[in-house]
């Protein structure tokens, strides 16, 4: 489905039907990869109108994350047969190893490029993560971490203007930004869910689908932290 700002409207199918899938690129550029059921290393480019096949991923996994463009790509985490830690990079018809994750983890959040990427939140098998990792094309680093843990949660922007939003541990609503260093508290989703995607800015973010007590279609926007005022004293 294609949004305009305010309606949705059915665009061309996936030549492979498949859930927990990662994502990157835009409406008239998109790129899908991985996912189940069953596990699969599938690539489909999307033009905005029909789906073709791409190369395939080198570790076939499911509840992975992305993020950049079809020809400069992100894939990293998920689950196979266990955890996974591995990053990939997409060039626009081929994948290649990058850089571990510093935590093997599934259903994080996600934002940024292939060389400016972003990791927050996800679950270690055990345990909501609150962790943020920034990736500068080749290793994964530290960054701050988030208020509150949460995996299967939306994300946007960029790794220095990033955006958090939903997840579970438990359902919340609750939103954060991050500054390249810190999260803060931004405003909250009229509903709390999980499982939802996104895309956007920090100032022009959107969240749809997802589950509360049932799967939802609803589709909510987001326009930024607002203004905030600063007082400067000049002598």
């Amino acid at each position: 489905e294609h949004y305009d700002g305010s309606a949705w409207t059915a665009g061309g199918n996936m030549g492979t039907g498949r859930y927990h899938i990662a994502g990157a690129g835009t409406q008239t550029a998109g790129l899908a990869f991985g996912g189940g059921f069953p596990v699969t290393n599938a690539t489909e480019h999307y033009d905005g109108s029909a789906w073709t096949a791409g190369g395939n991923m080198g570790t076939g996994r499911k509840n992975l994350a992305g993020a950049g463009t079809d020809t400069a790509a992100l894939g990293f985490g998920g689950y196979a047969d266990d955890l996974s830690n591995a990053t990939e990079h997409y060039d626009g018809s081929a994948w290649t190893a990058g850089g571990n994750l510093g935590t093997a983890e599934m259903r994080m959040g996600s934002a940024g490029t292939q060389t400016a990427g972003l990791a927050f939140g996800g679950f270690d098998g055990a345990n909501s993560l609150n962790a943020t990792e920034h990736y500068d094309g080749s290793a994964w680093t530290s960054g701050g971490n988030m208020a509150t843990g949460r995996y299967r949660l939306g994300g946007a922007g960029t790794d220095t203007a990033g955006l958090a939003f939903g997840g579970r541990s438990p359902t919340t609503n609750a939103t954060e930004h991050y500054d390249g260093s810190a999260w803060t508290s931004g405003g909250n989703m009229a509903t709390a869910r999980d499982k939802l995607s996104g895309a956007g800015t920090q100032t022009a973010g959107l969240g749809f689908g997802g589950y509360t007590f049932n799967a939802t279609n609803a589709t909510e926007e987001y326009a930024g932290p607002g203004i905030t005022t600063q007082t400067v004293t000049s002598s």
